[in-house]
């Protein structure tokens, strides 16, 4: 949601601005716009529209100065147009602001300064903060403190980056349950939504948690409490992400560079938690109440860690969408509780709210999180990281199938302490997972065999993704994927509920994906894909079984693998064939419309 750069240093501002919303593009965006400062004077581009567009309509690379601050905006409050793109100013035109979040006193707030005289150009919440902080200046001789008196009476969730005019020195940067990082230069200084923004000039990151300002000028940085005003300690996290590994490298889109590189990051899941997996197993041993929250992509990640919880450790965590949780479950959370929340990010707002509740309540958090020293690292008392790197597609693919991977790591370790399962058959499946990097090569090199099926099945406007058991996640995680990326209607379901129902919706050439492996269900898949097949659908079956061949019009033959592992393995071809169908049907996959990489507002 929205996406914020600032820079103040030595090189040209603009260029940097561009070079870093560019590279946010990934958390969706309707608007641009950007702000330099030079010689006491702020100009201001702004458009709806892409970057790409806009960058030559606007002469975003002719802005003079050399700190500034730009911003990608996500429609909220305001529909997307010019006026309504970020930055906003007050009356006076020294103040610029750009925002991601949502104010919710805002219209309390925008009469009170009606009232006051002040004329207000857009229709979006953001603009009050100029508006309120000008106000304050007339009260308050130093900047800082206006600022801090005017942020202290909003209410909601902001980002924000601030800059005037008459402190020619500094940025001022603010986060309050929406993500801001800055990125910390030899002679310069950056903040952003995110760090791929800032990567090619410095792999050195300061967190910013809720309540907390920085004052940043190119040589130094002050963090503070945006309450009291006093300075905060903060460390500097030197982020192992390289440059190329937020570049294309010669792939098409980010996501399918991103589905490609699975095995890689598998692998490194697995061995960046060789060292911790144990020992965290054994501080949550003992916990009977278990919860796992998560939101998208990561709920289906939980949905996979209940069965194999199930299966290993016999125990039945909860799955909620972290939406949800607070709502139904306070009453239930307390010091005897497990929350394990899984976010790719580690700032979505949802989970972050789940994570905050439990831990108010007194309850143990795990998060497992793909980035190191994100909001939900910093909340939680033990931290899993999946070592996925950075995923700039917004369609979860590489950062899904290592959160798979940590969570079955997780329930091996558990079982394997609490003596839960056979040891000799946790000693097949832990090696079978380690040696998950090579099935997911053999899925990917069904690759053009699911080009030539997506060409055949570019014009169908209904889907159907069925599973039994553990495979009804990745039903759910396949349809999604097709949903988020090609725009085509389609449902994930039990293959058990197709009877009570859906079935009426099945009818002659319609696509049925049928999830088979091996295992508990496979009798009963087969006797529910012949159901389907009866009425007439297009059955696409996933399986190692020849039973398969008999009754599916196409059999992609998997690596043979056990019923718990294979999340990890058969989400790779229903990505490719989400990816493939989108390109035919002339999208763009690295940027589906009206989503965002990280929900980052409720």
């Amino acid at each position: 949601m929205c996406g914020i750069i600032g820079y103040i240093g030595e090189r040209k501002a603009c260029n940097v601005l561009v070079d870093g919303l560019k590279r946010l593009e990934y958390r969706g965006y309707d608007s641009v716009g950007i702000v330099t400062e030079e010689d006491g004077k702020l100009y201001i581009r702004k458009g709806a529209g892409k970057i790409d567009e806009l960058k030559e309509k606007l002469g975003l690379l002719e802005m003079p100065g050399k700190r500034g601050i730009g911003h990608t905006r996500w429609a909220t409050h305001g529909i997307p147009n010019d006026i309504n793109a970020h930055p906003h100013t007050d009356c006076t035109g020294k103040i610029a602001v750009v925002h991601n979040g949502i104010i919710e006193n805002y219209i309390e707030l925008k009469d009170e300064l009606l009232r006051k005289g002040h004329k207000f150009k857009s229709d979006t919440d953001t603009e009050i903060i100029a508006h309120l902080i000008e106000d304050a200046l007339k009260d308050f001789n130093n900047f800082e403190d206006a600022l801090r008196y005017a942020l202290l009476r909003l209410k909601g969730s902001f980002a924000l980056g601030i800059i005037y005019t008459h402190d020619r020195e500094h940025l001022y940067f603010v986060r309050n349950e929406s993500p801001l990082v800055l990125g910390i230069g030899h002679g310069e200084m950056f903040a952003a939504s995110d760090i791929p923004a800032f990567l090619p000039y410095t792999n050195k990151a300061v967190f910013l948690d809720d309540g907390e300002y920085a004052v940043v000028t190119k040589d130094s940085f002050v963090v503070k409490d945006l309450k009291t005003g006093q300075v905060k300690e903060k460390k500097v996290h030197e982020i192992n992400w390289t440059l190329e590994m937020a570049e294309k490298q010669g792939y098409e889109h980010f996501m399918l560079k991103e589905i490609h590189e699975q095995p890689k990051a598998v692998k490194e899941a697995i061995y960046g938690n060789l060292g911790m997996i144990d020992k965290i197993a054994r501080e949550i041993a003992n916990y009977e109440k278990i919860y796992i929250v998560a939101m998208g992509t990561s709920y289906h990640a939980a949905l996979v860690g209940k069965y194999i919880f199930q299966r290993l450790v016999k125990k039945v965590p909860v799955v909620e969408d972290a939406s949800e949780f607070r709502y139904e479950f306070e009453d239930l959370i307390d010091r005897d509780t497990l929350v394990i929340a899984i976010t790719q990010s580690g700032e979505t707002a949802d989970t972050l709210a789940a994570i905050k509740l439990a831990k108010k309540k007194g309850a143990k958090v795990l998060s497992i999180v793909n980035v190191v020293g994100s909001m939900a690292t910093r909340l939680s008392d033990l931290v899993l990281y999946t070592h996925a790197g950075p995923e700039i597609g917004v369609a979860a693919t590489k950062t899904y199938t290592t959160q798979l991977t940590v969570i079955s790591m997780l329930a091996i370790a558990l079982a394997k302490y609490l003596n839960t399962a056979d040891r000799e058959y946790l000693q097949k499946i832990e090696a079978e997972l380690y040696d998950m990097p090579k099935y997911i090569e053999a899925a990917l090199g069904y690759e053009n065999k699911i080009k030539n099926l997506a060409e055949r099945l570019k014009e169908k406007r209904d889907f159907f993704y069925i599973g039994r058991g553990i495979s009804l996640a990745t039903a759910l995680e396949g349809a999604l994927k097709l949903k988020e990326i090609s725009y085509i209607h389609a449902e994930g379901l039990s293959a058990g509920e197709l009877k009570h129902g859906p079935l009426a919706l099945i009818e002659e050439d319609v696509p049925v994906v049928a999830i088979a492996p091996s295992g508990k269900t496979l009798e009963k898949m087969i006797s529910n894909i012949q159901e389907a097949k009866a009425r007439g659908a297009l059955i696409i079956s996933l399986g190692d079984s020849e039973e398969l061949r008999k009754v599916s019009d196409i059999l992609i033959k998997m690596p043979k693998v056990d019923e718990v592992l294979s999340p990890i393995v058969y989400i790779v071809p229903l990505q490719l064939l989400a990816y493939h169908l989108s390109v035919l049907r002339g999208n763009d996959p690295d940027k589906p419309r009206n989503l965002a990489k990280s929900v980052t507002v409720e």
